[in-house]
């Protein structure tokens, strides 16, 4: 074997001998050599190894199976796993390992701070970033790696703060800005970027750009974790605010214009690290998204906020990565800043070169991605004309895009809908957050959950994030809580209240109150009755709201909720249009099923106020389809003042007992 061992755990555990890469062999495999690499020298032994691995669902060859491990890594990699004390090492030397090599560089940073010299400190941060190739461990699992994980991420975040207030403090703006803006994206609730990056906007001559980001900020903040902004930032919007003298720093400068990349740009978000289930859409997507001469193929992703688009879309990005070698980026379409200057110069073209005019920008941005083998997704899309100036050129390019709504007039895109995860799924995901020993200790209770979320992701990692921190609940805590909306209500309702927010008044009391009846879906007459509106009227409304998955269309003009959904807009109408008016609309509900009933029956001339009939199998069809939704209302109503809850019962009794009018 010649040549010098090189590793890499900042993105993929890799290895390099000279300039070959080395076949590592499995996953498992490839996280023993990820654990030996991170304790930098230290002894992990083989029961060590196999807690980290597989922790308690380890079999009971686990041991063997190490051992196993590491003779085909030393096999691969020549004898560098030293055997010590009945355990293992892997001691580096400097310069063949890229997470230590990060860490010498942000250490000589900060000491670069301490003498002073900033210019030094940005350009040694720029070089340990420039070591990170995504999620470090991808890929592999376990609790040690997780942990690990977590801490790498936290250095990678504090140095790209760090190297945007040296960039600030040295007049670069606007490469503070191009730093900023993915973290933002990245980390939204992470408070320390928006400050600097209003800092870096304010200075960039950007006021009403600065101010809008701290509005984002205490939306964000407010919607999900029901808190409001912390000090920093709001003395920053002050200061803002009353342009303050202080501000301003030293005049803006621009490094000397950069060399042609060496790396291409690599803006996606970190992949999840356990991600679970959408085999067959991703599949699906990773067959349509190949490049053609002609055109620029598109895949849209749509469905219930909470869902996963995003995940998804991320996550079939970085498993295309590699057929993409000039480029993947990301643009968050609700920022409120201009996504395509930081294409623009993820592009190669400096900061000062960028157009003024959005069309100069939009043709710039075509000319240079036309041919190129570019990924682009465009996140949370809220505006058509904003995705046309973002459209790369062709020959090349592939687009995904994330929305709440199918949008008409984008060619070669073509749409998939992202569904709650099957029940199978959705177990499996539990098991990666909680473990699996604990999920299959309480089966009928892990099922009973994926019932209660509707397989919706984010509401799985809600309940698992709080389940790790709870070991002593059990599952059937979690489902009581839940379904007793106390359980992360802000995290796992924010996606809901965000979608709210963009409905019309008409749209959003729909929404509200046609989650108040219970029952399994509605039909639209029924659903007029509730909302008090024609039919006419109310079907337009309930497709409107379908477009935009907070109703689920169904067969035979019927709608329904996702459970969390319903909890949530029940949960708003209590709260917004309050409990007379909750009432008012089951009354509503009653009598419009009273009148209906006694129609289907045909004993006397048909009431105006319920359905009628063209003849007795209609009648009967409706009867039979409706059985459970007539005792279901029956029973809600009950003890409500003026609804026709005893008559209800009695309508619906005769009915069944006696046989309808020939």
């Amino acid at each position: 074997m010649s040549g010098q061992l090189r590793f890499e755990v900042l993105g993929p555990v890799r290895a390099w001998l000279g300039a070959a890469e080395v076949e590592l062999g499995t996953p498992q495999q490839r996280a023993i050599l990820g654990i030996l690499l991170l304790r930098n020298g230290g002894v992990a032994m083989p029961e060590q190894l196999v807690a980290a691995i597989w922790g308690v669902t380890a079999p009971r060859a686990a041991g063997s199976t190490v051992r196993t491990y590491v003779s085909r890594l030393r096999r691969a990699l020549g004898p560098v796993i030293e055997s010590v004390g009945g355990g293992y090492a892997l001691p580096t030397e400097p310069g063949t390992l890229d997470v230590t090599d990060f860490e010498r560089l942000v250490n000589a940073a900060r000491e670069a701070r301490h003498t002073g010299d900033l210019t030094a400190e940005a350009n040694l941060l720029r070089a340990a970033l420039a070591l990170w190739k995504g999620t470090p461990l991808a890929g592999v699992r376990g609790e040690y790696a997780e942990q690990e994980r977590a801490r790498l991420m936290q250095l990678r975040l504090a140095a790209v703060e760090d190297l945007a207030a040296a960039d600030l403090e040295l007049g670069r703006h606007a490469e503070a800005e191009a730093g900023l803006v993915p973290l933002v994206i990245e980390q939204p609730l992470r408070e320390r970027p928006r400050e600097l990056l209003m800092l870096a906007l304010y200075r960039s001559g950007r006021q009403a750009e600065a101010l809008a980001v701290y509005q984002e900020a205490q939306r964000l903040l407010s919607g999900e974790l029901g808190l409001d902004p912390g000090p920093e930032l709001r003395e920053m919007q002050r200061r803002i605010l009353k342009s303050d003298p202080s501000l301003a720093g030293p005049m803006a400068v621009h490094q000397p214009p950069a060399p042609q990349l060496v790396e291409p740009p690599m803006q996606l978000p970190p992949d999840l690290p356990a991600y679970t289930g959408r085999s067959g859409i991703a599949e699906e997507m990773v067959k349509a998204l190949v490049p053609s001469a002609t055109h620029v193929p598109m895949i849209g992703l749509t469905g219930v906020p909470g869902v996963g688009k995003t995940a998804l879309a991320v996550h079939v990005g970085h498993q295309l990565a590699a057929q993409f070698p000039d480029g993947q980026f990301f643009a968050d379409m609700a920022w409120p800043g201009k996504p395509m200057s930081g294409l623009l110069r993820g592009m190669g073209v400096p900061a000062g070169e960028v157009p003024d005019s959005l069309s100069e920008r939009s043709a710039l941005w075509r000319s240079l991605t036309a041919d190129r083998k570019v990924l682009l997704v465009m996140d949370d899309v809220q505006d058509l004309e904003r995705v046309k100036l973002l459209m790369p050129g062709p020959g090349g390019p592939v687009v995904i895009l994330t929305s709440r709504q199918r949008w008409i007039g984008l060619p070669h895109v073509r749409w998939l809908k992202v569904d709650g995860l099957p029940e199978d799924e959705s177990l499996a995901l539990l098991e990666t957050l909680v473990g699996a020993a604990r999920v299959r200790a309480e089966l009928a209770d892990a099922s009973r959950l994926a019932e209660l979320t509707s397989g919706l992701p984010q509401v799985l990692h809600a309940i698992g994030a709080r389940l790790a921190s709870r070991p002593g609940w059990s599952l059937a805590t979690a489902a009581q809580r839940l379904g007793r909306r106390q359980l992360e209500p802000q995290v796992i309702e924010g996606p809901y209240q965000t979608a709210m927010k963009a409905l019309t008044p008409e749209q959003a009391r729909a929404f509200r109150l046609l989650a108040v009846p219970d029952g399994p879906d509605i039909t639209i007459p029924a659903a007029a009755a509730v909302l008090g509106l024609s039919i006419d009227d109310t079907a337009v409304l309930l497709d409107s709201l379908a477009d935009v998955h907070l109703l689920e269309p169904g067969t035979s003009e019927r709608y329904s909720f996702l459970g969390p959904v319903r909890a949530f807009a029940r949960g708003r109408a209590l709260t917004e249009d309050g409990e007379a008016c909750c009432h008012e609309a089951l009354v509503r509900l009653a009598k419009f099923y009273v009148a209906t009933v006694r129609n289907a029956s045909m004993e006397c001339s048909p009431d105006p106020a319920g359905l009628t009939f063209e003849n007795v199998d209609a009648a009967q069809a409706w009867l039979a389809d409706s059985q459970e939704h007539l005792w279901t209302i029956t029973a809600q109503t009950t003890g409500i003042p003026d609804a026709p809850a005893d008559e209800l019962a009695k309508v619906i009794s005769s009915a069944w007992s006696e046989p309808v009018v020939q």
